[in-house]
């Protein structure tokens, strides 16, 4: 789904959204038996992730108090290792290496994998054949390239230990640490099969809730034809975006089979149908979803569909879908979990700015179960949860705050899309005065509320003064409603009332 996308941003995000590492205590985690480590570790994360223990760790040391980070780091001792790490990604990749000889503490910093990562993404966009570590891709593709990469190359393989940091043991920790149990078990969703597009309409999209559908895709040929050998077969070396980057499948393929980061590339597209027709082709858009409003703006319209692919653990961390509008997500491979919000509830551990623009939240999917996913159990309004599967489809409703993670190597296709119920909704969003900021899928953000607010009154004349009208008078009847109640109650009481 688009929206914050904060799991698809590059290391040093272009977009309003603001990210934060939560001061946890990795400590407790790393010792409790109902964590899992994954079978199968990154490379940065046995050369170097290895080699850095939680703070806590330090008490339990032979010698306490003495952290080799702390000896090593020289003047920048005092800095907190995520504005340490800020500066080091202002460094070229010569002075990153340089930097790793000067101490045992620069040598476990410097090979911090993101930092490579970063270097990767800028240096080469998506021209990268991934190899065991971010910082390996960095040194295999600069020698293959010609550019001479000696200087990439530490002097010799060392064995540190002494050094605790939360922040870097974080990072190497939710990127290799099993999805828990208890976080799966929770499946609250409304599950419906073989509704009619009326039940549908008066059920779940009026009342606005989120629902599971079953069934409504099983004539897609996608389901039986989407492998990898055929992706790769029909796209024919095309290149899809992926997070910052445009990569070929065939490259993206090999990186999502070898990475485990703690936020993995993201293939997220908008243009597949246009640059693969084939798979346009094969998917239709389920009957409960083909009225869109937006299709009156014609190619004017904002981007609304998008072909996901990504390894266990990549997705989309907590965000409310673009333009105000609803949504709807295929699952053709794979299983995704999903976490879901009422608008009026923002979820724990997300702090969006008053006017929506910023999004503070979590560095990491993994890092919000582990902080925050506890809490929502005492919360008056609980979210809605689901594993969704192979020829599942969520239904999700404008406005809703929703987070999702893929359990496996997943494919999924998802569109959003306008319909009378939701019209008034969008229109206001279109409206707002900093829509310059708020709106997305489109290079005419300033002009799109009136351009399409014009192309409806066109070509369904009348439509938007009837939805007003409809309304207003549904807001008059809960008012009678709740009037009738107070006149029923005051009745049974005596009608006594206070007066001042």
């Amino acid at each position: 789904m688009p929206g914050a996308f904060h799991a698809l941003l590059p290391l040093k995000p272009k977009s309003k959204s603001k990210r934060r590492r939560i001061r946890s205590h990795p400590k407790e985690h790393a010792g409790d038996p109902s964590f899992h480590l994954k079978a199968s570790g990154s490379a940065s994360a046995r050369d170097i992730g290895c080699l850095v223990e939680p703070l806590g760790n330090l008490f339990l040391a032979s010698t306490p108090g003495a952290n080799l980070r702390d000896a090593g780091l020289g003047a920048l001792r005092p800095l907190p290792d995520d504005l340490l790490l800020d500066i080091l990604g202002l460094l070229p990749s010569r002075d990153l290496a340089a930097l790793s000889v000067c101490s045992k503490a620069f040598y476990v910093v410097s090979a911090h994998d993101p930092l490579w990562r970063a270097l990767v993404l800028d240096e080469l966009g998506g021209g990268f054949d991934f190899a065991r570590s971010w910082r390996a891709t960095y040194y295999i593709s600069a020698a293959s390239g010609g550019r001479g990469a000696h200087h990439l190359i530490p002097p010799r393989a060392l064995k540190i230990r002494g050094f605790y940091s939360d922040y870097l043991f974080q990072s190497w920790f939710y990127a290799n640490m099993e999805m828990r149990h208890e976080w799966l078990a929770r499946d609250n969703i409304e599950r419906r099969r073989g509704i009619s597009v009326e039940q549908f309409i008066a059920e779940v999209e009026e009342p606005n809730r989120p629902v599971l559908l079953e069934g409504c895709i099983d004539g897609w040929p996608a389901l039986q034809k989407w492998s990898k050998e055929y992706l790769l077969e029909i796209s024919a070396g095309k290149e899809f975006a992926v997070g910052p980057v445009s990569m070929t499948l065939d490259r993206y393929f090999r990186y999502a089979d070898n990475v485990q980061d703690e936020r993995p590339l993201y293939l997220f597209d908008s243009k597949f149908a246009e640059k693969v027709p084939e798979m346009g082709r094969d998917y239709e858009v389920p009957v409960y979803f083909r009225e869109d409003l937006f299709s009156v703006l014609g190619e004017e319209r904002p981007d609304y569909r998008w072909v996901i692919i990504g390894p266990a653990g990549s997705g989309s961390s907590f965000h409310v879908d673009p333009n105000s509008t609803s949504a709807w997500n295929a699952i053709i491979k794979g299983s995704k979990k999903w976490v879901m919000f009422p608008p009026e509830v923002v979820p724990p551990g997300v702090h969006p700015s008053a006017d929506g623009a910023e999004v503070t939240s979590p560095v990491s999917i993994m890092e919000w179960f582990m902080n925050f996913y506890e809490a929502c159990k005492t919360w008056e309004k609980r979210p809605i949860e689901c594993v969704c599967r192979a020829g599942e489809v969520v239904f999700v409703p404008n406005g809703w705050w929703h987070l999702v993670i893929n359990l496996e190597e997943s494919i999924a296709i998802t569109q959003n899309y306008v319909t009378r119920r939701n019209l008034l909704n969008v229109l206001d969003f279109l409206k707002k005065p900093n829509a310059t900021e708020l709106v997305s899928g489109t290079k005419d953000r300033v002009n799109l509320h009136d351009k399409f607010r014009g192309a409806i009154e066109a070509a369904y004349p009348g439509m938007i003064n009837q939805l007003h009208l409809e309304a207003q008078q549904k807001v008059a009847a809960r008012k009678k409603k709740a009037s009738f109640w107070d006149s029923a109650a005051d009745a049974r009481s005596g009608g006594f009332k206070f007066s001042f």
